[in-house]
């Protein structure tokens, strides 16, 4: 009965880049599987990050910048899903509107890529690293702090070609849109988690919808959403829910699943890294959520919320 009540065509909305494109359609092919009678329509939607593209984003402000557009799209009924980048979501999310499922874990990490050097420590002094996000900045110069930075916006094809064309010395991205697109060969060197921690729900993608549709589509992405993805969501999203910092603030959250077992690792600092906070915190995987509080609860206690830009 519940296949009967479902639309026989889904319109999905998505970001236009080659990544996102990517990504979107891998979790549409997998609700195929799921649901071959219905119809996918997909619908490419341009946001203010993509169309921002001459100045870093914590110079544009404000958060759900790669999202707003599709949520509009969403409540004014132009689509029935959208699908994102989990990183790209803010925690506040539109009045009316749901995050249905999470799932395509991919890599955390983020990883050096150069042409002249394989890895972050070969740079010689004064090298110039292209990275706008402040996150990056900040801990990368707790690591060293003789390099120099390059604002460097882009989709992940301009910035590979920016880098071959030599604008700047090596460049920091997340690792998992390398993976999905079968390029770690590119890779020099990944970052561990306790010295370049990721931003809440990197690796991560997720699927949006109107509150009242979500029961009749969560069956449809059943072989999409993912346990451990959807952990992970629940920690990290509760740490930004509690300090609400955006991409003025050099802030971090990921957690590991490890069995039952998990482990979050917390940072906010200045963007020069001369001021941080790291924190580890280790618990069960059913208290993901209290975690993520509790990570967020001593962060500030430390004076973390010193940190978040007004």
């Amino acid at each position: 009965m519940q296949k009967e009540r479902i639309s026989m065509k889904i319109r999905y909305g998505t970001r236009g880049s080659k990544l996102a494109l990517h990504q979107t359609r891998h979790v549409i092919d997998i609700a195929r599987k799921t649901a071959s009678q219905i119809e996918f329509e997909e619908i490419v939607i341009k946001t203010l990050g993509d169309q921002v593209t001459n100045m870093p984003l914590f110079k544009v402000g404000g958060q759900g910048l790669f999202i707003k557009e599709i949520e509009q799209a969403l409540l004014d009924g132009q689509i029935d899903i959208a699908i994102h980048s989990l990183k790209d979501v803010p925690h506040a999310i539109a009045d009316g509107l749901c995050l249905l499922a999470t799932g395509c874990p991919e890599d955390a990490r983020d990883c050096f890529l150069s042409a002249k050097y394989k890895t972050f420590y070969d740079l010689p002094s004064g090298s110039v690293l292209g990275t706008s996000s402040l996150r990056r900045r900040a801990q990368l110069s707790v690591l060293r702090d003789d390099l120099q930075f390059s604002d460097f916006r882009g989709n992940l094809d301009t910035r590979l070609k920016k880098l071959e064309e030599g604008e700047v010395d090596a460049i920091i991205l997340a690792a998992a849109g390398l993976l999905r697109f079968g390029w770690s060969d590119r890779i020099g060197q990944y970052f561990a988690i306790d010295e370049m921690t990721p931003p809440a729900g990197q690796g991560l993608l997720t699927i949006q919808c109107r509150n009242e549709d979500a029961d009749r589509l969560r069956p449809i992405f059943a072989g999409f959403s993912d346990l451990n993805a959807s952990l992970r969501a629940t920690a990290e999203r509760a740490f930004l829910g509690e300090l609400q910092g955006g991409c003025q603030t050099p802030m971090a959250a990921h957690a590991v699943i490890d069995g039952d077992q998990l482990q979050f690792h917390s940072f906010i600092g200045t963007p020069d890294g001369r001021k941080t906070l790291r924190r580890l915190h280790i618990g069960a995987c059913s208290h993901a959520e209290e975690i993520g509080h509790l990570a967020a609860s001593e962060i500030i206690a430390a004076g973390g919320r010193d940190f978040i830009s007004k």
